[in-house]
């Protein structure tokens, strides 16, 4: 991922629709891992398993995206991306979206602020091993909540 700040990062994305769940699990530069869960029901948390262990739970009203979230996006024609041909969606002014043209997987996010998320690797039903990461620490339930 390539922040508008120019620091690089690691993120593992595993979405499961299924479960209701969106897990990123992020390794930035000098730092130690973050995992940030995404819930359907709008409940996202970012925690630490190690030291210095923190926790920041935040609340908005949309949830993880939809299998059909392209749905009523613009399409924008074909670009070349990453050395893909791809597809290439805008919507609603916060995301832009790049899908290979032949496979139709995903290579590319925008975003708004600036964030990129390139795809290194996407494997259809990919399960993740450590299901326990998943779950927020108790660290967490001893604060407020923020809305986003």
């Amino acid at each position: 991922m390539n922040l508008s700040s120019t620091r690089l990062q690691i993120t593992d994305l595993w979405y499961d629709w299924p479960r209701g769940r969106n897990v990123n699990i992020i390794q930035k530069q000098l730092s130690v891992l973050l995992y940030d869960t995404e819930w359907n029901n709008g409940t996202t948390f970012y925690y630490t398993l190690s030291e210095p262990y923190s926790c920041r739970i935040m609340v908005n009203d949309v949830g993880i995206p939809r299998p059909d979230f392209l749905d009523g996006a613009d399409y924008l024609g074909t670009a070349v991306t990453d050395g893909y041909l791809c597809n290439v969606w805008e919507k609603v002014d916060t995301i832009w979206y790049y899908e290979d043209v032949h496979t139709k997987r995903p290579v590319r996010w925008d975003f708004y602020d600036g964030i990129s998320t390139h795809v290194i690797t996407f494997e259809v039903g990919a399960v993740l091993l450590d299901d326990s990461v998943t779950q927020a620490p108790a660290h967490c339930f001893n604060q407020e909540i923020k809305n986003m």
